[in-house]
């Protein structure tokens, strides 16, 4: 989290090591950012070698590995099914498929099987979810229009490994052509590249309750907070107050909040400056399509490999949700440029524009979340969209960037809490998670005071 509390306000000292300074009402657009710098695994030219990418000061690493023809067949100019086997690599615990031009879909199956670090076996084969196009900037933006974003495949957790397999097959539709019955295939995009993305271990947090070295009293203070304490309604209220902003008559309780520190966010990968929207007017939520096979103790390393893919990998400017939420409820910063401000991220294509996105760890298509996932998504939407006078129970229209839904330019009615196919086709959030989402409206309004 970024910065911004001076100590010379009457809170605890763990809220002062983390509390966003600025409010709503000062979050003003910022100009936007300089051209993000080429990613290692990325250059300017779109050329991309096979070897582990990253510096000797940067904790992890990403493997950009090409895949390659496993067919003869190239009557569609490219062989319909390309992959890789290595049992030299580095370690990696997350594996995503990427490809050169972001706006070309793969339409096709991905499958990827893992060889374990320590017991030698291999896993049986895995489906990586191909539909993470919806997902990122939205068009005309200057993320999107970078030059170094790529297509790529949502990311897929697999824990400590060593050796992998994987395949990509092209898929089609059949077709009647004087009475022969053909599978048509769509070609599979150009540059195909296996990404292994190796976590890291998180830096070492300091003691708590520890205060950051400081100059003076109103000197910003290091960015060593590990996490944002809960406060109670009453205590939210107070701060609002004490900060010089106008106390909303319905807010929740804010929730403790994982910072970006307490999970290990090595902040020289993203681009330094912030993009901001005027408000948060909706919350889009999300799965992360990882799978289910992580332990809480594992969030924060899967969310480290969730960030390194989305710079590294697919080109982003930083992790694309403004939240996670993993099984157990615990709550964690994702983009950088303070919690309490309207962070534009890059989740809900067409609509990132004054709203946030919150992502739940995990794949919930035939999978249920849990309920502590649920009570925290009621949580952080209670206290995040209180501070902007937002009921979760209603509705709002927001202008659409552009989708496959709906027109650019577009004025959409959404729920304030909607799924993150309400914006985009897609089956984001998965069938399980959408299903709970009244829930989370009429919990959250409760915790509002509604």
């Amino acid at each position: 989290m970024r910065g911004f509390l001076a100590s010379s306000i009457g809170v605890t000292c763990a809220a002062a090591l983390a509390l966003p300074l600025t409010l709503p009402a000062a979050a003003a657009p910022a100009p936007a950012p300089a051209a993000q710098p080429a990613p290692a695994v990325q250059p300017a030219s779109g050329a991309r070698s096979a070897s582990t990418t990253a510096a000797p000061d940067l904790p992890g690493s990403t493997q950009s590995l090409p895949l390659t023809p496993r067919t003869r067949d190239r009557t569609l100019g490219a062989a319909p099914e390309q992959g890789l086997t290595r049992a030299d690599v580095h370690r990696f615990s997350l594996v995503g498929v990427t490809w050169t031009d972001p706006d070309t879909e793969l339409r096709g199956q991905v499958q990827v099987r893992t060889r374990a670090t320590g017991t030698g076996e291999w896993s049986g084969w895995q489906d990586i979810d191909t539909h993470n196009e919806d997902h990122g900037a939205d068009p005309g933006t200057a993320e999107r229009d970078s030059g170094h974003v790529h297509g790529s495949t949502a990311p897929l957790w697999v824990g400590d490994s060593d050796g992998v397999d994987v395949r990509v097959r092209a898929t089609g539709a059949a077709t009647r052509t004087a009475g022969v019955v053909e599978e048509q295939l769509s070609p599979l995009p150009t540059g195909l590249h296996l990404e292994l993305v190796d976590p890291g271990a998180a830096e070492a947090a300091p003691p708590a309750g520890a205060r950051p070295a400081t100059t003076n009293r109103t000197a910003t203070p290091r960015l060593a907070a590990t996490e944002i304490p809960a406060l109670s309604k009453q205590a939210t209220e107070r701060d609002m107050v004490a900060l010089g902003a106008k106390a909303q008559p319905y807010i929740g309780p804010r929730p403790r909040i994982v910072t970006r520190h307490g999970w290990g966010a090595d902040e020289k990968l993203r681009e330094k400056g912030f993009v901001y929207t005027k408000k948060v007017k909706a919350a889009f939520v999300h799965h992360t399509a990882t799978g289910n096979n992580y332990r809480c103790s594992q969030a924060p390393s899967v969310i480290r490999g969730i960030y390194r893919y989305h710079v590294r990998s697919s080109g982003w400017r930083d992790i694309g949700y403004n939240f996670l939420v993993d099984k157990c409820g615990t709550i964690y910063e994702g983009r950088a440029g303070g919690v309490a401000k309207a962070v534009m991220g890059a989740h809900t294509l067409g609509f990132n524009t004054n709203s946030m996105g919150i992502a739940v760890l995990g794949t919930f298509g035939s999978t249920k979340p849990s309920s502590a996932a649920v009570t925290a998504i009621a949580k952080l939407t209670a206290w995040k969209l209180g501070l902007y006078g937002v009921n979760p129970r209603g509705k709002t229209y927001l202008k659409s960037g552009g989708g496959n839904l709906y027109r650019k330019g577009k004025n959409v009615r959404l729920n304030v809490i909607s799924g993150h196919r309400d914006g985009f086709a897609t089956e984001c959030p998965g069938r399980q998670l959408y299903g709970k989402l009244g829930s989370a409206r009429s919990t959250s309004a409760r915790y509002q005071g509604r």
